[in-house]
């Protein structure tokens, strides 16, 4: 009951952050679980409007395009972008498109975070934008078809810090390679495959599984251990406002959203909360607060970075729900007044850094 009351009254939320049609989650009021992801795959999958592969090609500009960290509108590639320094290497849109490749920076192609082979190359899985990025050819190949999970002892490491290597996801039996992507866009992974099986909830019986969909289970829609680290990593990496973007522009291309980019805290109405520790000690900080606990409603921030370089700040709840928008907020100092915050739990985000802090 609690966790539906929270849902309700921080909801409106999500519509300030995106520009979601009037009327375009009619329905969806007072569902919760499974039932709210089966009315969720309706409204995303009626007045789909179907493109054929090669499209993407000429809505990447729109939907992709880097105006978030050099600003320079190159391809804002996921495997190569450094959300802190210079990018290893750049992508015009058009220019140096696979192609072959060797190395990284050769040229780029298209990545289906859910793979192709899961679904046998089919359309619409294999042209929908919302799950299929423009990223370095190299990169995507050492992904290859595996699962995206935690990675311990790489066995290959890109440019930017993504990692192939052995399964070390807790709780997890599969022991496999999976792929780990860096913890500025864990986030917006997770919501990509949290899109996709809600999306084709209604085919992936006849999918295959790969160790990431849960084809016994559609309503579960991923295996176990998949969907607790997609879990985490939607905690721990909120929604940004190049999603937010990037699902503005999907909609005018195909005609549907994302709903988890909308409404984050949907998430955890119909799957609940990762098991896995919010706190992971593999997710990088890079922030703190003092004091935390937070007392009173003015925090002290610091952080490894010169923090008058960001232009704005972020808290989430542990719902993945923007309560506070803070623009500017180290022009004059390092403290952030609190909009009379409830107590709980939240996360301040500010560029690529971010930590937890409670108020108590």
């Amino acid at each position: 009951m609690k966790k539906s009351i929270l849902i309700l009254m921080t909801g409106f939320f999500g519509f300030a952050n995106a520009q979601i049609p009037t009327g375009y989650y009619d329905g969806t009021s007072g569902l919760t679980g499974y039932p709210l992801k089966t009315k969720l795959s309706q409204i995303i999958t009626a007045g789909y409007s179907q493109h054929s592969y090669d499209d993407l090609d000429s809505q990447y500009p729109s939907s992709d395009a880097d105006k978030y960290y050099e600003k320079d509108n190159t391809v804002l590639d996921i495997y190569s972008e450094n959300p802190s320094g210079a990018d290893p290497y750049n992508y015009n849109f058009g220019q140096k498109k696979c192609g072959n490749y060797s190395v990284e920076g050769d040229c780029y192609n298209k990545e289906h975070t859910v793979p192709q082979s899961l679904f046998n190359q089919r359309l619409p899985m294999r042209s929908d934008i919302h799950h299929v990025l423009p990223t370095d050819g190299k990169v995507n190949g050492m992904r290859s078809n595996y699962p995206f999970g935690r990675v311990n002892n790489p066995s290959y490491t890109s440019k930017n810090g993504g990692k192939v290597g052995p399964n070390a996801t807790p709780g997890s039996t599969y022991s496999g390679s999976v792929f780990e992507p860096i913890n500025e866009f864990k986030g917006d992974i997770a919501r990509c495959l949290l899109y996709f099986v809600t999306r084709y909830q209604s085919q992936l019986s006849g999918f295959s599984s790969g160790n990431i969909l849960n084809t016994s289970n559609v309503n579960q829609g991923l295996v176990t251990w998949e969907l607790n680290i997609l879990l985490l990593w939607h905690q721990q990496d909120p929604v940004s406002q190049k999603e937010i973007d990037r699902n503005n522009s999907a909609y005018l291309y195909q005609k549907n959203r994302n709903p988890f980019i909308d409404h984050p805290e949907w998430v955890t109405s119909i799957w609940g909360t990762s098991p896995l520790a919010v706190d992971d000690a593999n997710f990088s900080k890079n922030l703190s607060i003092a004091p935390n606990p937070v007392k009173g409603n003015v925090i002290s921030v610091s952080g490894d970075k010169d923090l008058k370089q960001f232009k704005t700040a972020m808290i989430y709840n542990m719902i993945g729900q923007n309560v506070q928008t803070i623009e500017n907020p180290f022009q004059n100092g390092n403290t952030i007044k609190l909009n009379n915050l409830p107590k709980g739990v939240y996360i301040l985000k500010t560029g690529e850094l971010n930590t937890k802090f409670i108020i108590d």
